[in-house]
């Protein structure tokens, strides 16, 4: 076994990678960019290396660097984990000829699976089925138009050097291939500098089912099971599980020998990934009828490989490591079994609700569930950032990975959702909601599986909303108490319980939620109870407000309904979790807003309760927008109350020293 490696990634897949090599006992080496100097992976791995700047181009993908921090820290072997240079031939060649061990597979294997179109020719003598298709090396425009006529429409173009979705277009008839193959030749070329494209059959309702299989340097190979990727968006998977719902015993030792023989047909050693496209003309309830082609091999460890530990007890990097020193397979086939079912999810910095762009930005808030272990367990997180850490424009979106594991699918999905819904990130935007709103449409519960899931289930998962205004407004109302009370001194005087001698006490609280102006008022009832009304009018929804801290939560009953509600606050908005959901509310600072109330016609409110001061104009004075009209003492503090445009004084409606309560009118302006 080795004694020490090199890490060449980063995020993580860099951490989960160290994580197993601490338990072998291996030592590892760290590689960073500038902007990675203080990130997790760096800080887990007994050393690390300055490798160049923050874009990839001028470190993670700089093979030579990193050779030169392997041979410098006396690594043995390079673990090149997922994406960057993990299939890159040239560096696994390289590594080779550095005396470095690559842990994965030959550089001949990365080249002989690559290019779609050669793999395919490959995997056709080889025996493994194939969609129907064209992969051939003349790229006559011409051709290519008769092979997608001789095929029958619909047709997938594809990039032959693709992947993610790019230089992938599904042409419906005839008349429009031309122009779809001129636009994915463009997109191809500039991704991979290669328009090399392969035409097929495009298949209608598909899943997306992938085998992991595994070969030794002694001729050993296996399948560890399969994998169902078949939720996806712009191409690119969301949610995956283990093993594929509806996979018969029978169909999935096809798919799993087939693998085998794709492994076979290029000497594969290491961890890799055939993904295959599955037709079901009879549709999920009929399993017997599933067909499966050969779409791609990856020759990597893949972002989901979790799923395949959780239902096989494997630690698959320890099996990477073991391989690569030369070791024979940990397990052969007949020892492998699967125990219950597994479900990841990919937590991303991204905006679902607007076509799912990327976010930036810092984790101030980093809530994860608690986790059982770390190689197997109910919940299991695999996370390369922390706490306070920012998420950076120069790398992949995807924060964590989310694995629950449960002896049946139903309760990995219970699980899931309990997971996601303890999952609180505040800070920028993700993707954790959208998830949650994924795995409880019908289609995913039910596994109704296909890759155009998520454009089918559309109206229920993009631009919802499960908290509503009355329950987020009793949330940040119940927070600002708790604040208030916890500011509060030993002596009377600082108590901020709304006890008055006589009267009731009111206060005036204003948000944004979801883009619309909404008002509360919380009235101190003589029994010391609260009664919140949440927005005006027919709308209104009243009710008494009782909360008490719980953890780093707050039990909270309001208008019949009880939740445990978590509140952080940034600035002016709370970010709101609960069991139901999160949303975010903004509070509107009454005293910075008090002279703006246009659309009060002309009313003049006391933003909190107080003390009238003093006038600064009489009835009958013309006054300027931003005038100081009056002086409020409130919280031991003097407030300007500003004239909100021009006007005249109408009306005086209390006098100095009066005490008044929230949104008491102070007086009246009219129109110039």
């Amino acid at each position: 076994m080795f004694k020490k490696i090199l890490i060449a990634n980063r995020g993580e897949i860099a951490c989960r990678v160290a994580a197993t090599a601490k338990r072998m006992g291996v030592k590892t080496v760290a590689v960073y960019s500038d902007a990675d100097a203080n990130a997790k992976h760096v800080a887990v791995c007994d050393e690390a290396v300055h490798i160049g700047g923050s874009a990839p181009k001028d470190s993670y993908l700089r093979w030579e660097r990193i050779i030169e921090a392997a041979q410098a820290t006396g690594a043995q072997a390079i673990h090149p984990g997922y994406g960057f240079l993990s299939e890159n031939e040239e560096f696994a060649q390289a590594c080779t000829m550095a005396g470095l061990v690559f842990i994965g597979p030959p550089a001949s294997a990365i080249k002989a699976m690559g290019l779609k179109a050669e793999s395919k020719q490959l995997m056709e003598k080889a025996g493994v089925p194939l969609v129907p298709g064209y992969h051939g090396a003349d790229q006559d425009p011409a051709l290519l138009q008769r092979e997608a006529d001789r095929i029958g429409y619909p047709v997938l173009i594809k990039a032959s050097a693709g992947g993610g979705g790019k230089g992938m277009r599904a042409v419906d008839k005839s008349e429009d291939f031309a122009a779809a193959l001129a636009s994915c030749k463009r997109e191809a070329i500039n991704s991979f500098g290669d328009d090399a494209v392969l035409i097929e059959k495009y298949v209608q309702r598909p899943r997306h089912i992938e085998i992991q299989v595994f070969g030794d340097t002694l001729g050993n190979y296996v399948y560890l099971f399969e994998r169902d990727c078949s939720v996806q968006r712009r191409h690119q998977k969301v949610l995956e599980e283990a093993p594929a719902p509806g996979m018969t015993p029978e169909l999935r030792a096809r798919m799993g020998e087939a693998a085998v023989a794709a492994a076979r047909a290029v000497n594969y050693v290491g961890a890799g990934t055939v993904e295959f496209i599955v037709e079901q003309p009879g549709g999920y309830a009929h399993p017997e009828q599933m067909k499966f082609f050969f779409m791609e091999m990856n020759t990597r460890l893949q972002v989901e490989h979790p799923v395949t530990e959780a239902i096989t007890g494997q630690d698959l990097v320890e099996w990477q490591l073991r391989v690569a020193s030369g070791e024979a397979l940990p397990c052969m086939q007949d020892e492998l079994k699967i125990t219950g079912h597994a479900i990841e999810a990919r937590i991303c910095a991204e905006n679902p609700d607007n076509n799912f762009l990327p976010a930036t930005g810092a984790l101030h808030v980093y809530g994860l569930p608690q986790c059982v272990t770390f190689e197997r367990g109910a919940v299991r997180v695999d996370s390369g950032v922390r706490q306070g850490d920012a998420i950076s424009p120069f790398y992949d979106s995807m924060v964590a990975k989310l694995i629950v594991h449960g002896d049946t699918r139903a309760q990995a999905l219970a699980r899931l959702d309990e997971a996601l819904a303890q999952t609180h990130i505040v800070g920028l935007a993700t993707n954790v909601q959208f998830l949650r709103r994924v795995a409880s449409t019908d289609s995913f519960a039910q596994a109704n599986l296909d890759t155009a899931l998520i454009p089918r289930e559309e109206t229920v998962l993009f631009k919802q909303e499960r908290v509503g205004l009355p329950l987020a407004a009793a949330a940040a109302v119940a927070q600002t108490l708790l604040r208030e009370r916890a500011s509060e001194g030993a002596d009377p005087f600082s108590r901020r319980d709304g006890w008055r001698s006589h009267g009731l006490v009111e206060r005036r609280f204003e948000f944004d939620f979801g883009g619309a102006h909404a008002k509360a008022s919380l009235a101190y009832l003589h029994d010391g109870a609260l009664r919140l009304t949440v927005g005006e009018g027919a709308e209104a929804v009243a009710g008494r407000l009782v909360f008490a801290p719980a953890g780093r939560g707050i039990d909270l009953q309001y208008a019949g309904q009880r939740t445990l509600a978590t509140v952080y606050a940034l600035g002016e908005t709370d970010h709101v979790f609960t069991p139901q959901g999160a949303t975010q509310i903004v509070a509107i600072d009454l005293l910075a807003h008090a002279g703006e109330a246009q659309d009060e016609g002309g009313r003049l409110t006391a933003p909190m309760p107080g003390k009238v001061v003093s006038f600064a104009v009489q009835a009958g004075d013309k006054v300027s927008r931003g005038q100081a009209l009056a002086v409020m003492e409130a919280m031991k503090m003097e407030h300007t109350i500003a004239a909100p445009a021009d006007g005249v004084v109408a009306e005086l409606l209390y006098a100095p020293g009066d005490q008044v309560a929230e949104g008491a009118e102070l007086l009246r302006l009219t129109a110039a």
